[in-house]
């Protein structure tokens, strides 16, 4: 595997090159110990890390921090390419998803011995990204998961089954002289919006060997079941990106959305007011519509070396104080990794969090296994090919878990 993805990465660098490595060297002018952090957080996010960032410094004058924003697929690939090229960032942010990515291709270090383990036992297990008997990523977040947010100016109670969800959503939809008015919306088309209704279903993506279970009856209800939606009920726009979806909840146009803990605050800015449920539960099932989980955090660059490395470790340690997260919480209304905090009044009194609580205990840890963008790119064409009316949810279904096989095979040739 690792002599395919570094084919592919290796291949772009000389057209990347000019755009990620320029910046990434240390400094030669300023006598402090530079440190850099790559990261995707969203504008809200960057202004919290960036306050967060004035403290650490002010506390610890002969360090100076700078973030830098990447997109998510020009983080990876960049950060792969600058680490080879021994530059980069020291600390790179993002979904635990990427961790096995970066494992595999050592461009990564092992953390267990930079910190003890009552230290390590203070997080939530989930909070701590392992890979091969090596923890590779500290988590400042947990969740990046989706659940079932509603505007309680339509929806009184939120659904507790799909049943009452579609009951629900009929009643709602409706015509209006603003605009057609809907009872659901959610960036449907997207196979990770789609995961929930997989596990209400009873499947999943993958077995404890890593080989994909695309072909399943649970596959085919899901599939229908989305389709069904929109096609049969009417409760979803035709069409409907992630922007379409957040413009017409943030418009008051939409009973409710599914949408991740990133979204939450913003709606909450746009006017609405907003409650946050867990999924429900498949009526035909029984089981809870279970969201993927993951934590969000900092890995540390393999080329990190040991004069810099305990600057790098303080400012970590720093970053994942409880007070640190707490603050964090509080402005994005993320869920901490600190257990210590899950008692604090803040968290057990807001039923934001209370609820988002519940929604993590619920889902599926998403895997970090590199097999798993494989996955991705079999179910994103396929699925969509149901809702365009091109292939049945059985073909589909079939045709999945062919090409994810096939593409897991390339990887590994």
């Amino acid at each position: 595997m690792k002599k395919y993805l570094l084919a592919i990465f290796f291949a772009l660098i000389v057209v990347l090159k000019a755009t990620f490595l320029p910046g990434c060297s240390s400094r030669s002018d300023d006598s402090r110990v530079h440190i850099v952090i790559w990261h995707q957080m969203r504008p809200d996010e960057r202004e919290v890390l960036q306050s967060q960032l004035d403290e650490f410094q002010r506390l610890h004058p002969e360090v100076e921090v700078e973030a830098i924003y990447k997109e998510t697929e020009e983080l990876r690939s960049g950060y792969i390419i600058a680490a080879y090229a021994h530059q980069g960032p020291d600390l790179v942010y993002g979904p635990s998803d990427a961790v096995g990515l970066y494992a595999a291709v050592d461009v990564i270090q092992p953390m267990e011995s930079l910190f003890d383990s009552s230290y390590l036992a203070s997080f939530n297990p989930r909070g701590l990204v392992w890979s091969n008997g090596h923890l590779y990523q500290l988590a400042d977040k947990l969740g990046n998961h989706l659940m079932l947010v509603y505007n309680k100016k339509l929806v009184t109670t939120p659904p507790r089954t799909t049943d009452e969800m579609i009951a629900m959503g009929q009643r709602l939809t409706k015509k209006t002289a603003q605009g057609e008015v809907y009872g659901l919306v959610w960036n449907y088309t997207e196979p990770f919006f789609f995961i929930p209704f997989l596990t209400g279903f009873g499947g999943w993506v993958m077995d404890s060997a890593g080989n994909p279970t695309l072909d399943t009856p649970a596959m085919v209800q899901a599939l229908q079941f989305i389709h069904d939606l929109r096609d049969r009920y009417g409760i979803v726009p035709k069409e409907c990106s992630y922007e379409v979806a957040d413009a017409l909840f943030k418009d008051g146009r939409a009973g409710m959305i599914i949408n991740g803990d990133w979204s939450w605050a913003g709606y909450g800015k746009a006017g609405i007011d907003y409650g946050v449920a867990v999924l429900p539960k498949v009526s035909q099932t029984g089981l809870y519509c279970a969201p993927m989980i993951s934590a969000k955090g900092y890995s540390i660059n393999v080329n990190v070396d040991r004069k810099k490395m305990p600057y790098v470790v303080e400012l970590l340690r720093f970053l994942m104080e409880p007070s640190v997260q707490l603050k964090t919480t509080k402005a994005l209304l993320t869920f901490p990794t600190r257990m210590e905090l899950y008692s604090d009044p803040f968290i057990q009194n807001n039923n934001v969090l209370r609820a988002s609580m519940k929604e993590i205990e619920i889902g599926k840890p998403m895997p970090i296994v590199p097999e798993m963008r494989a996955i991705w790119d079999a179910l994103r064409p396929n699925y969509q090919s149901v809702l365009n009316n091109t292939k049945s949810p059985e073909q589909a279904a079939h045709d999945m878990q062919v090409l994810a096989i096939q593409k897991i095979a390339e990887m590994n040739e």
